[in-house]
């Protein structure tokens, strides 16, 4: 299955060539190098690590209504991640979409080839109405950091090296009743009710604001909420709010042996409410400003580093009860930008802090410095967290 839709992603990516002369045809992407040294809490070593990724995004206009996009990366990983992390080629692979578009092209004791269709989709607009079916980045939400409402592909702040964030295999409709004002229905489906989402948009402008609401079934639990986007004195005020029925009612059968002696969201039979709020203020000194609050009505107190990788199969953005987030940013100097982002758990008193430098070397080339600093109990949401530096090169073509 896996080869059979790779296969048809590169004899699309042929048809598009060929239409190049036809038609208007445009290629672009990158090639990354990132550099990554950690030293987790339960490893008596550092683990340092190479990751080269290549992106090719290619975009076809054939008519003036009609557009398609074929876009693959490929990663090849080598270091002692690979040799150390159990099942480390499952951590990497693309595990949520529900038509596999991927290779791992090798894989030994040290290195790791893996590459995927990560976008693949046609566009059909006509009048007001857009249709988008294929892999497709549905992008619901306003705040910057916690999108409750983005139901469909929702993203990890640290996941830096992601700049695309994931998507999904889906259908949407959108029909335009204004400038600014629409009403969207999307449909990711899947093998049975636990896999499939679907949702409805409504969105508009009324003052400074724009205004959404959403509803619809999001794995076998319906889900009902809104957001809003605008200014207070100049700076981004965001917000976003989401009620969804139980968390046992998207339970796997059998449950899976954890939850029994783990106080498991999948135990969990009380309506979920998820809000965060944003807001951030740039300076005319280029000083930016950034923060953002989260809270999950069913997150956890105590022990949420337990709860990490359950908690987005449950729609949660954090396990923790609430999570704040503060950003600073500055141009040192026009080639030199420097930031530093925390996110801070005030049930455990866990914390990561990410600071970072970017620099544009030439006009195509940028460089990455950047760090992971977590500090916290064990079983604390950032406790198992390892400290890590990273170096990353970037070619833009």
């Amino acid at each position: 299955m896996s080869n059979r839709f790779l296969l048809s992603g590169i004899m699309l990516f042929g048809c598009l060539l060929s239409g190049v002369l036809a038609s208007d045809f445009t290629v672009g992407g990158y090639a990354k190098y990132l550099f990554s040294s950690t030293r987790y809490p339960f490893y008596n070593q550092r683990l340092n690590d190479h990751l080269l990724h290549l992106r090719l995004n290619t975009h076809w206009y054939p008519t003036p209504n009609l557009q398609a996009a074929l876009e693959i990366r490929f990663r090849a990983y080598y270091g002692n991640s690979v040799e150390k992390i159990p099942n480390f080629s499952d951590l990497i692979r693309n595990q949520h979409e529900r038509w596999k578009m991927d290779k791992f092209f090798w894989e030994t004791t040290r290195s790791v080839g893996y590459g995927e269709v990560d976008r693949l989709w046609v566009d059909y607009t006509i009048g007001n109405l857009q249709i988008t079916a294929g892999r497709q980045r549905i992008a619901w939400g306003t705040t910057l950091v916690w999108n409750v409402i983005d139901v469909f592909n929702p993203y990890n702040i640290l996941d830096f090296d992601y700049e695309e964030k994931p998507g999904s295999d889906a259908l949407r409709i959108q029909y335009y009743t204004g400038p600014v004002s629409k009403v969207e229905f999307s449909c990711k489906p899947g093998g049975n009710k636990r896999s499939t989402i679907w949702a409805g948009l409504w969105s508009i402008h009324i003052g400074n604001y724009d205004l959404f609401v959403i509803g619809g079934v999001r794995r076998n639990r319906w889900i009902a909420g809104g957001a809003w986007s605008g200014y207070i004195h100049d700076g981004g005020f965001r917000g976003e709010f989401l009620l969804s029925d139980a968390p046992a009612k998207s339970a796997p059968e059998p449950l899976p042996d954890y939850a029994y002696f783990l106080d498991s969201f999948y135990l969990e039979h009380r309506k979920s409410f998820s809000a965060s709020l944003s807001y951030d203020y740039t300076f005319s000194s280029s000083l930016y400003l950034h923060g953002e609050i989260l809270y999950n009505s069913i997150g956890k107190t105590h022990h949420a580093g337990l709860y990490y990788w359950e908690a987005p199969e449950v729609g949660l953005l954090s396990p923790a009860r609430w999570s704040l987030f503060g950003e600073a940013a500055y141009d040192l100097t026009p080639l030199i930008r420097g930031s530093l982002f925390g996110i801070y758990n005030p049930d455990d008193h866990s914390y990561i802090l990410v600071p970072s430098l970017t620099y544009s070397v030439l006009t195509n080339l940028d460089a990455l410095l950047l760090a992971f600093f977590p500090d916290g109990d064990t079983l604390s949401e950032f406790g198992s967290f390892g400290t890590s530096y990273f170096v990353r090169f970037k070619y833009s073509f």
